[in-house]
């Protein structure tokens, strides 16, 4: 493989087929892997990781996070701070870095990979997904992926251009932000002004005071949100079986596998996955890297059954930890297996036993203190259930601290079951002594 690009990253024919030794992770030359982002699904990387001999440092922004807990050592920085980041590097050493946040200086990223660092899933792959118009621009007008309508801007001019030909209602976000920030709905030329200026608040530039370029999408009507688990490791692309959702004001709340959808919407949304998740693991080997890792392909079904690309996330999926009760191997264990180069086929990613649905029930708390949880022998009585409580330190506001996870014979008891565990947990908040 060649490229010319300029700084490409050196590449041959072996460097997508390299064997990681695996076993002792105090060994002489151990698979040292620093973790980005340290919260419950790093968590469970972690573990999965640490099974496959792998030696682990997992690094977030506060003390005590989840993977913190488990990983042979952790620390505290400012991610995206470029100085600070570049000293842990250094310091680590790391043979394979996994950003599972995005909230990182990702030039540092690059340079990493250009020292011969295995980026998971690549460079290229963390540029294109955290850029809205990158990423629709890749899977809409080079893969030929539907999605909604869409006009970009880069000034108020524009943007109102925009709106009027997407109409109304639409929504507007900018090109670079998560988690909802800058998002604002429109449904009259009375809400223009005040969605461009939450815009401009919301999303991140490159130097403070520029123009924050955004994405005006128009509304479709919306039947049901998917997220198609999308595997690329050294076999190929390979898809989990759908996984539909509930969400709140754009965050996860709920999550069943298999997604009780029609057989033709399975294959459309399977295939839409593959091509999206293969395109990026071209871009990404163009540059010299792998692509390798567990994708979150986000999809819409229609109601007249078709369905739409929305977004997709580089790494494990909130609502993929249904996958630690469904499959044979979570979204965990296969992130672990595609980065570390053993092959994902169909077969690793089949559910545990086809006949039953399972789901997941995240537990949001809410208050000012230490979580505590008790009861969990009355919330676990039934079969087919289970809890993870993540561990994180404290709350502050509203804040996920936990996730049920049942099975049953269909969505809807799956569902019921899944809530029943999360309902009959004690949880207290407690202020902290000082």
């Amino acid at each position: 493989m060649s490229t010319t690009a300029t700084n490409a990253i050196p590449t041959d024919t072996d460097q997508l087929h390299v064997q990681h030794h695996l076993g002792a992770p105090y060994s002489e030359h151990p698979v040292r892997v620093l973790l980005l982002g340290s919260g419950e699904l790093g968590k469970e990387i972690t573990i999965e990781l640490m099974r496959l001999g792998a030696w682990v440092c997992a690094a977030d922004s506060y003390e005590h996070a989840p993977a913190h807990h488990v990983a042979h050592e952790a620390r505290v920085l400012n991610m995206a701070d470029p100085d600070q980041l570049n000293a842990l590097i250094a310091e680590i050493q790391p043979t394979i870095i996994i950003p599972e946040v995005e909230a990182i200086a990702t030039d540092q990223l690059r340079f990493a990979a250009l020292d011969g660092i295995q980026v998971v899933p690549s460079c290229q792959t963390a540029r294109i997904c955290m850029d809205r118009e990158a990423l629709r621009r890749l899977a809409a007008e080079d893969l030929g992926l539907p999605t909604s309508p869409y006009r970009f801007a880069g000034s108020f001019e524009e943007f109102k251009a925009g709106v009027q030909a997407v109409g109304f209602p639409c929504v507007v976000k900018p090109v670079m932000s998560s988690s909802g920030h800058g998002q604002a709905v429109m449904h009259s030329e009375e809400d223009i002004e005040q969605a461009w200026n939450t815009a401009q608040t919301g999303g991140r530039v490159a130097v403070a005071g520029q123009i924050s370029r955004v994405v005006v999408e128009g509304f479709v009507n919306i039947v049901e949100e998917l997220t198609i688990l999308t595997v690329s490791s050294s076999a190929g692309v390979v898809t989990c079986s759908p996984i539909g959702q509930r969400q709140d004001h754009g965050d996860y709340r709920e999550s069943w596998q298999p997604a009780n959808i029609s057989q033709s919407v399975r294959e459309q949304a399977a295939a839409y996955a593959t091509t999206l998740v293969q395109g990026l693991t071209d871009a990404a080997r163009a540059q010299g890297e792998r692509g390798w890792g567990v994708y979150g392909v986000e999809l819409f079904v229609l109601e007249d059954g078709s369905v739409l690309f929305n977004e997709v996330s580089p790494r494990p999926h909130d609502t993929g930890m249904v996958t630690m009760l469904s499959q044979h191997f979570s979204e965990f264990a296969l992130h672990a297996r595609a980065v570390l180069g053993i092959p994902v086929t169909e077969d690793t990613v089949q559910l545990r036993n086809p006949a039953l649905v399972s789901a997941s029930h995240a537990i949001v708390v809410e208050g000012e203190g230490e979580v505590t949880f008790s009861n969990l022998p009355q919330a676990l009585s039934e079969p087919y259930t289970d809890v993870r409580l993540f561990g994180k330190p404290v709350v502050h506001g509203e804040r996920r601290m936990a996730v049920a996870l049942a099975a049953g014979t269909t969505v809807e008891q799956a569902r019921a079951k899944a809530t029943a565990v999360a309902e009959t947990l004690e949880i207290t908040v407690s202020q902290n002594q000082q």
